[in-house]
């Protein structure tokens, strides 16, 4: 078995401190995050966060168990790149000379799915989403025509398979009470479950 990248997908309720929480559920076991992003949800009052690894499925598996334990968290996924659709955005900032004489910029434009978001004199500003090897790619051609700055946003990723948490709250929520009382084995024994 050998580490593969995974992508753990948490929805919780909006709670200060909890991010910091569960970053120390992955610091403990010195695992490192690559990628972090929260935002809403499509359940309004309810937070979604993507948080991508390089691990062992059963160490993914456990850290996923372990993040449902914390009060706030209604539930928490894992999935393989194969499992889900992701994309992260980049931005690319270029001198303008440089880049208006040596690089057909329509064609670099048309090639990587990039587009300018801000044309300055002294600078322009690329725009591209994609998998990170794309990104990674318009790199290693701006780079040689004086990349200034460049910075790549956390991954978004939705679940291909699922039909949402949002479908699995409703379901949740139009389940009535069972009038089935439900005792537990254990009451009223109290003697013969505790004796020493």
């Amino acid at each position: 078995m050998s580490k593969q990248e995974f992508t753990i997908t948490v929805y919780t309720e909006n709670h200060i401190g909890l991010l910091n929480r569960i970053a120390i559920i992955f610091s403990r076991r010195k695992i490192n995050i690559e990628s972090l992003n929260t935002s809403p949800s499509e359940v309004e009052g309810i937070h979604r966060f993507t948080i991508v690894i390089d691990e062992l499925e059963e160490v993914v598996r456990k850290l996923v168990r372990q993040i449902e334990k914390q009060v706030e968290v209604l539930k928490a996924y894992y999935n393989t790149n194969d499992e889900i659709v992701w994309q992260e955005l980049a931005l690319y900032k270029v001198s303008t000379d440089e880049i208006a004489e040596k690089v057909k910029v329509e064609r670099l434009l048309r090639e990587y799915g990039a587009r300018a978001v801000v044309i300055r004199k002294d600078y322009t500003i690329f725009e591209t989403s994609g998998h990170r090897e794309e990104t990674n790619r318009l790199i290693s051609v701006l780079e040689p025509h004086g990349l200034i700055e460049f910075v790549r946003s956390a991954r978004v990723a939705i679940i291909k398979a699922s039909s949402g948490f949002h479908e699995k709250i409703k379901e949740f929520e139009a389940k009535e009470p069972s009038d089935e009382v439900i005792e537990n084995e254990y009451l009223g024994k109290q003697e013969e479950v505790f004796t020493m």
